[in-house]
C-alpha cells in the first residue's frame, strides 16, 4: 500500500512538471543535429571558429558635417507672414516713409484659400510664392496707387518651414526652421532628445514624397542629414531584443546591451548564470540567419564556459538582435529534480 502510494505521488509530481526544464537538454540539442526539420549547424565556439563571429573594430572618429543646402521655402495656408510698406511720397502718402519706418503689418496669417488681404491691395493669392514673389505682388498691385514703393516681407510662423518630431522623445511637437535649416539632430534635439539610449533608437523621415530610416546611431557617426521643410520625422524604438532563457539570473525578452554587444557583456546584464543549476558546459545561442528570407538557416552557437579561454571567446563573440540565449541546467540540478519529490513521497508515504 505505501509503495503504491509513493509511486502514484511520484507520477504526479512528474506530471504536474517538476521534472521538466525550461528547454531542451545539452545533449540532445547536438544529437539532433542532423534529424530536426528544420536542419540547423551547432557551431562550437572556439579560437577557430569564432573568426566570421567577431565584434567589429570600434569606427574610427569621423570630421565629416552635414551639409546645409539653402532651399526656397513656398508659403502654404497656415503660414504667417508681416510686411513693411513704405511710400516715397509727402502729403497725402497712403503708407509711412521709410526713415519713419514705414506702415507694418506684423501678422498676415495665409488663409484656406491660400489668400492675404491689405489695405489698397486687396486680396492676393500668395500660396506657392515665395517672400520675394509676394514683395514683387504687392508692389504690382500698389502701382498707381502709391509713389515708389517699397516692400518688404518676413516670415513669422512658417509652418511650410517647420517639421514634426514625434516618437520616442521627451518633447515632441512642431518645431520651427525660421533660424535656418535644419538637421536631423537639430530637429530631434530640439524635441528634448530621444528617451531610449541611441542603439535602441530608429529615426523615421517621411517628406511627403519618400521615406527614409536611420540609425540614430549612425547620425551620431557623423552621418547627420539635412530636414526638408514640412517633413515629419517619428523617432522610434529599434528591434534590439535578444532572449534569455534557462539558468539565468533574469530571464526573458531584455534590449541588447550597446550597439555591438558581445556574448560576455549581454550575459552580464542578465545577472550571469545562476550558479546554483546552471551547467557551465552547456551556454548556446540560437540564430535565425534570414540572408535568404525563402531559404532561413538556423545556427546554434555552443559555449562551454568551464574552459578558460570561454571567458575572452564571449568577449569577442557579437550578439545579434533576435538571438536567444539559452544555458541548461546542471546534471546534478537534474537529479535533485527527481530524488527530492521521490524522498517528498517516502516521507509521505511512512504517514500511512
Amino acid at each position: 500500500m505505501r509503495a503504491a502510494i509513493t509511486m502514484a505521488f511520484t507520477i504526479a509530481l512528474s506530471g504536474c512538471g517538476i521534472l521538466s526544464g525550461a528547454g531542451p537538454y545539452r545533449l540532445t540539442i547536438a544529437a539532433e543535429e542532423s534529424y530536426s526539420d528544420p536542419r540547423y549547424e551547432v557551431v562550437d565556439l572556439d579560437a577557430k571558429t569564432i573568426g566570421g563571429y567577431m565584434r567589429p573594430a570600434v569606427p574610427e572618429l569621423t570630421s565629416t558635417v552635414s551639409q546645409l543646402p539653402v532651399s526656397n521655402v513656398f508659403l502654404i495656408p497656415g503660414d504667417v507672414i508681416s510686411l513693411m510698406i513704405s511710400d516715397s511720397g509727402q502729403e497725402g502718402a497712403l503708407f509711412s516713409p521709410l526713415s519713419a519706418g514705414g506702415t507694418n503689418f506684423p501678422q498676415l496669417r495665409v488663409d484656406a484659400d491660400g489668400k492675404i488681404s491689405l489695405p489698397y491691395v486687396g486680396e492676393l493669392k500668395v500660396s506657392g510664392m515665395t517672400l520675394p514673389d509676394v514683395e514683387r505682388s504687392v508692389r504690382q498691385r500698389l502701382k498707381g496707387k502709391a509713389i515708389d514703393p517699397q516692400v518688404h516681407a518676413a516670415m513669422v510662423g512658417d509652418l511650410s518651414g517647420s517639421v514634426l518630431v514625434a516618437g520616442g522623445v521627451k518633447t515632441p511637437g512642431r518645431f520651427s526652421a525660421l533660424q535656418g535649416p535644419l538637421t536631423l539632430l537639430d530637429a530631434i534635439n530640439q524635441a528634448g532628445g530621444p528617451v531610449l539610449e541611441p542603439h535602441l533608437v530608429n529615426v523615421v523621415v517621411r517628406t511627403g514624397s519618400q521615406v527614409y530610416t536611420y540609425r540614430y546611431q549612425d547620425l551620431l557617426q557623423g552621418n547627420n542629414q539635412p530636414v526638408p521643410p514640412r517633413s515629419e520625422i517619428v523617432v522610434e524604438r529599434a528591434r534590439q531584443r535578444f532572449v534569455a532563457m534557462g539558468s539565468v539570473k533574469t530571464p526573458g525578452l531584455h534590449d541588447l546591451p550597446s550597439a555591438s554587444s558581445s556574448l560576455l557583456e549581454t550575459l552580464g546584464s542578465v545577472g550571469g548564470l545562476e550558479e546554483s543549476k546552471a551547467d557551465p558546459t552547456g551556454v548556446f545561442i540560437f540564430r535565425l540567419v534570414e540572408d535568404d528570407p525563402a531559404n532561413p538557416h538556423a545556427i546554434v552557437f555552443r559555449l562551454n564556459m568551464r574552459n578558460p579561454e570561454s571567458i575572452f571567446l564571449a568577449k569577442q563573440f557579437l550578439m545579434q538582435p533576435e538571438d536567444a540565449i539559452y544555458v541548461t541546467n546542471a546534471a546534478v540540478y537534474e537529479w535533485q529534480k527527481i530524488i527530492t519529490p521521490i524522498v517528498q513521497a517516502l516521507l509521505l508515504g511512512q504517514r500511512f
